[in-house]
């Protein structure tokens, strides 16, 4: 089932809500892409609201001009903005909750590195301590103890409803935030400020993230002309061409 990759008007400006669509697509049966960039932002998950400054933190973010969003997956913050290019994708899976979790993040993680991998930058997947929302299926740049997050994932599933006799089916939502030309030092002081406000006590370090951009300039490469479309393009080109992610043998 090739995947449709959807006109970024179609879908709602709330991350929360533009999600909710997305899945309806994929509970019809439907795998439907989403290749979208967002305001200047913050993006927390649903288990935030433990803390009990959110509110007031959120609505002084607001003030300054940075809304703060929930969204449906777990994880941690994730700063939005120009120069950060988000992927979701969408779609039905059969089989038991969270059965082939691993296989979704790793196709997701698939995508987003070959796309990469045709404008030189070689990435792979491993956890990058002090990073912003880290985990274990970031995609990062450079080796062992020196790399560098570049992208992080995160995925969500919602059961939709079946008879008792048929295989579980899920509505899987799989979503990457791609650092493309953002300012590192910028996007870690706003995470970290907002941290602070809500008394998380987490902190983020800016040499724990790279850009596409830095990675190019690292590897002695000139920055393209139109960075952002030519990432763009080849992570759709990628997005048109993949199937469905399949459970390991």
């Amino acid at each position: 089932m090739p995947f449709e990759l959807l006109d970024f008007e179609t879908l709602p400006g709330d991350p929360l809500q533009a999600e909710e669509a997305l899945l309806d697509r994929a509970k019809a049966g439907d795998a439907v892409a989403h290749l979208w960039e967002a305001p200047r932002s913050l993006i927390v998950p649903r288990s935030y609201q433990r803390y009990a400054p959110l509110a007031d933190a959120r609505d002084e973010f607001a003030r300054r001009g940075c809304p703060v969003w929930l969204r449906l997956s777990g994880g941690g913050l994730v700063p939005q903005g120009p120069g950060i290019l988000n992927l979701s994708l969408a779609y039905p899976v059969h089989a038991p909750m969270g059965a082939l979790a691993e296989p979704v993040y790793l196709h997701l993680c698939g995508i987003i590195a070959d796309a990469l991998n045709t404008l030189g930058v070689l990435t792979h997947w491993q956890t990058v301590e002090g990073s912003f929302c880290d985990g274990r299926f970031n995609l990062a740049w450079g080796p062992g103890h020196d790399a560098r997050k570049i992208a992080g994932t995160a995925q969500y599933w919602r059961r939709v409803s079946s008879s008792l006799d048929e295989q579980p089916r899920h509505a899987v939502l799989a979503h990457a935030v791609l650092l493309v030309d953002a300012d590192p030092i910028e996007i870690n002081e706003r995470a970290n400020a907002f941290e602070a406000l809500i008394g998380s006590e987490r902190r983020y370090e800016e040499m724990k993230v790279v850009t596409v951009a830095q990675a190019l300039a690292y590897e002695g490469f000139g920055m393209p002309p139109g960075l952002r479309e030519r990432v763009r393009n080849a992570i759709a080109a990628r997005v048109v061409a993949a199937d469905l992610p399949q459970a390991p043998l």
